[in-house]
Order: structure tokens, then sequence, then C-alpha cells
């Protein structure tokens, strides 16, 4: 797909925030922790939140840019990859929401590089800082997990 202009960025962006939505409601109805099932249902619908602002920026909506960058722990980039599968654990989880974060805070920080409009460039860029905290999220999620189980 080319996006050659700031609609397709927009709408492959609307896309791609349902995408994760349904991710989410997925992994939250694989988990049989409570918590951990109410985290994802949580997240599915923060990126429908990030589905509403992208919505609004092609309606003509200013988004406020970010100040700062969330930091990242880096530890989901070191990790196996693990297939999405009817039988998914925890920890696999885990693995697959810090990977998806992290490949969405890619796409944002790409798809800000492809356009030269400022607005959507802050609007995609703050997008991802968002993706980055979410990243952030389950990373420490990760770490506690962890350092419990060993």
């Amino acid at each position: 797909m080319k996006l050659d202009s700031v609609d397709k960025i927009l709408d492959y962006a609307i896309e791609k925030e349902q995408d994760a939505h349904d991710f989410y409601m997925g992994l939250s109805e694989k988990m049989d922790r409570e918590y951990m099932k109410k985290v994802f249902e949580s997240f599915a619908m923060e990126e429908l939140g990030h589905k509403k602002k992208i919505e609004g920026i092609k309606a003509g909506k200013t988004m406020i840019p970010v100040e700062k960058k969330v930091m990242d722990l880096k530890i989901g980039d070191h990790l196996t990859e693990i297939e999405l599968s009817p039988d998914l654990d925890f920890q696999q989880a885990l693995i697959l929401a810090m990977k998806a974060e992290k490949a969405a805070f890619k796409l944002y920080s790409d798809l800000a590089s492809a356009t030269d409009n400022a607005e959507v460039q802050t609007t995609l860029l703050a997008l991802a800082q968002e993706e980055a905290k979410h990243k952030l999220r389950f990373e420490i999620e990760y770490d506690d997990y962890a350092l419990k189980e060993n």
C-alpha cells in the first residue's frame, strides 16, 4: 500500500488502531488472571481512543505535542517471537503485547516521516509516545512476573 497522502496515512493508522483493539480483546479472552484480563481490555479501549484521536485529526482537530520521550526498558526487544495461539500463557501474552507495542511505535514514527504536514507529524509522534507508554507498562509487568517466577 502506498501512503502518499495525509488521508491515506490517517486511514491506515485508523485501521491499525482497530486491529490493535481486536488484538488486545483477543488476549484478554485468553487470560486466566482476572487482573490481566482487565489490563488487556483497558489497552483495547485505549486503542479505540487512539482511533478516535486520528479520526478527529481527519476531521480537522489538532493534538497537543508530547514534551518528553517515554523510557524504554528494551526487555521485549530481546525475547523470542511468540505466535498467537489458543493456549497462550501469561508470559507469552506479555511478550506478544510488548512486541505489538514496539511495532506500533515504529509504525507511527515511520508514518510521521512519510508526511510533510506538521500537524499530522505531531499527532503521529504523540501516538508513537502513547504506544511507547504501553510497551513500558508491559515491560514492567513482565519484569515483575519474571522476578516472582525465578
